[in-house]
């Protein structure tokens, strides 16, 4: 297994567009269940509030701050309110309170006339929302721009010098397991500073929805999206880009009964996709053992504990139906060791 470090520090002050900016509706959206916030444009008291009730925590040990901006697509917004929002944000970058200003858009708004508002204000960090590279997959969800939009422009990010992150999507109608693996080495080629993998839930009054009560769509089940997510990972952590989300935030939208009709949502879905890389990791060092002892010593960073346990134990109830002939299988800390790292103790 290859091994990413530990991020650097980093601190996320986030506000919400809910659904601003987009033209289109993508057939798997309801950004008001997402977001749990009304579809209405935050003014500069509640950006001035919600900043400076985030700076209250981890005052002497937040790393590099931002002004994030999710939930919609931000250059897509009228240009009079873009500049209102990085005006706002801009004030506590000149103060010093924060470091930068981040945001999510669509790849069809990196333009020059965007790029060059852009370069008036203090934005460090843009996260396009890449969703797939497979163009049949794109116009099936009537996402509205191509695969050749997100290239170019992560080229123009890149090259005007901002961070760049890419989000994409599993499971989507028309998608399978290889066009979604093909995504993610598209997405690898674009050498983006990080990425964000979501499997495709089933969103209660999005176009989606209709599909799926018809029979016309099922989406991935929690195991099978863990899977695939574990493959997307794979992929992005050989090419050494760090994946610093997988699956949905919990929210109070997406924790309202009947908000989510089906697909692999789970609030520690990210844990699970780590808890099995640690599994698979863990069974080929077992595996390339000549003999095992009646108790197996697993050593870990102190940080990846609960991974290698699993979600309710359940990697050590693998290992042990897996190797029966092993009493006991105890976990130990050891902070020499990666985050993804695995010692065998006998």
């Amino acid at each position: 297994m290859d091994v990413i470090g530990r991020r650097a520090k980093h601190f996320v002050i986030p506000v919400f567009i809910p659904h601003k900016g987009c033209a289109h509706r993508c057939r798997f959206c309801n950004q008001n269940f997402v977001t749990g916030a009304a579809a209405v444009l935050p003014d500069e008291t509640e950006i001035t509030r919600t900043t400076r009730q985030y700076l209250k925590f981890k005052r002497t040990s937040r790393g590099f701050t931002e002004i994030s901006f999710f939930g919609g697509n931000f250059l897509g917004l009228e240009f009079a309110d873009i500049r209102r929002l990085l005006d706002t944000a801009a004030g506590f970058v000149s103060s010093g309170k924060i470091n930068g200003i981040r945001f999510s858009t669509r790849p069809d708004t990196i333009d020059k006339k965007r790029l060059e508002i852009m370069s008036n204000y203090p934005v460090t960090t843009v996260e396009l929302g890449v969703q797939s590279m497979d163009d049949r997959v794109l116009e099936r969800v009537k996402r509205g721009h191509s695969a050749a939009d997100t290239r170019l422009a992560a080229q123009r990010l890149k090259t005007a010098g901002y961070t760049l992150g890419c989000q994409i999507m599993t499971g989507l109608p028309g998608e399978d397991e290889a066009s979604s693996l093909d995504t993610a080495r598209a997405v690898a080629a674009l050498e983006p500073d990080f990425v964000r993998i979501y499997p495709l839930v089933v969103l209660n009054k999005s176009p989606l929805a209709a599909d799926y009560r018809a029979g016309r769509f099922a989406p991935l089940d929690l195991e099978a999206g863990v899977l695939r997510a574990k493959k997307l990972f794979q992929i992005f952590n050989h090419s050494g880009i760090n994946v610093i989300r997988m699956g949905l935030q919990a929210s109070e939208g997406l924790d309202t009964p009947g908000a989510i009709l089906a697909g692999p949502y789970h609030p520690a879905f990210g844990h699970m996709v780590f808890a099995s890389l640690m599994y698979d990791h863990a069974a080929n060092l077992l595996d390339a053992a000549k003999e095992l002892p009646d108790t197996v010593v697993l050593n870990v960073h102190p940080g990846s504990i609960s991974r290698m346990q699993g979600l309710s134990k359940s990697n050590l109830k693998k290992l042990h139906t897996r190797y029966p002939e092993v009493e006991k299988f105890e976990i130990r800390p050891d902070p020499d060791l990666n985050t993804h790292e695995i010692r065998l103790g006998f």
